[in-house]
């Protein structure tokens, strides 16, 4: 049984490797990436990742299931810690907004769950249901309140996903645009569309 300091070494390594794979993936896709690009970032032979991750397949579903189990965190955390969906719902954006820009360094994960083999696949979109379900919910009681308009809760949430989603083909890490700055505009332009207006 490994002591718990190299439990801890080998988490920060492995951790270390799924940055280095993200930056990889946003630059050269999945598929343009080889283990060869992603040891090179790392400065180590393509060998030494072997210990870590058995293919190139097992890195990219590690970042698929690190990512959905953040953003599945949102849900719970904004129910308990705000009162109004919509103060839930723009909590959830700033999140996911970040979880994108930071965390994915705005590596388009989103659009390579077919990548996956399928059993891997099917535990993924198993966990992007629940997310969805979860905003749904919020949305859904947001109606209840009187706080959004009636609109159709699946729509709104694919409308949102893929807005933030989106963020991966064109954010630049680099760019002039910081994550809090890009979190507060969405969440605002996103929340604001379901809100409803005050009689004239």
């Amino acid at each position: 049984m490994r002591s718990p300091r190299i439990r801890e070494k080998r988490r920060r390594r492995q951790a270390e490797i799924l940055h280095a794979a993200l930056r990889a993936f946003r630059e050269k896709g999945y598929y343009g990436t080889t283990l060869d690009d992603i040891a090179e970032r790392l400065d180590v032979r393509k060998t030494a990742l072997y210990h870590y991750f058995p293919d190139k397949e097992a890195i990219l579903y590690e970042c698929h299931r690190e990512s959905l189990a953040e953003v599945d965190g949102f849900v719970k955390d904004a129910r308990t810690q705000f009162a109004t969906a919509s103060e839930q719902l723009s909590h959830i954006i700033r999140e996911h907004v970040r979880v994108m820009t930071e965390t994915l360094e705005g590596s388009p994960l989103a659009f390579e769950v077919t990548a996956l083999s399928d059993e891997r696949q099917k535990e993924i979109i198993r966990a992007r249901d629940r997310y969805e379900r979860g905003l749904r919910k919020i949305i859904d009681q947001g109606i209840r309140d009187g706080e959004f308009r009636s609109v159709n809760s699946k729509i709104a949430v694919f409308a949102i996903l893929g807005a933030i989603n989106w963020i991966a083909r064109w954010y630049q890490p680099e760019g002039s645009i910081r994550t809090p700055e890009l979190g507060t505009e969405f969440a605002d332009q996103l929340v604001g569309g379901l809100t409803c207006r005050p009689q004239p």
